[in-house]
């Protein structure tokens, strides 16, 4: 199971996070070491808290597509 089939879940797993967020994963990783996306170490795991990274979209302005170059 992955975290779009079982929502309910405490915390994510990085690459479980990464098909949530429009973020590649050098991106993430970087984001992450800034603190700008909350994460948790359990033994050699980084686990991100669902409900910290829901609010964080969630609290996010929509920003509208960029436009194709004319």
């Amino acid at each position: 199971m992955d975290a779009t089939t079982k929502p309910d879940r405490l915390a994510l797993s990085v690459r479980e996070a990464l098909k949530l967020v429009p973020l590649g994963r050098t991106a993430f990783y970087d984001a992450v070491r800034k603190g700008q996306i909350p994460s948790v170490r359990v033994g050699g795991r980084l686990l991100i808290p669902a409900a910290a990274l829901r609010r964080m979209f969630e609290s996010a302005p929509a920003q509208e597509p960029p436009r194709p170059a004319a």
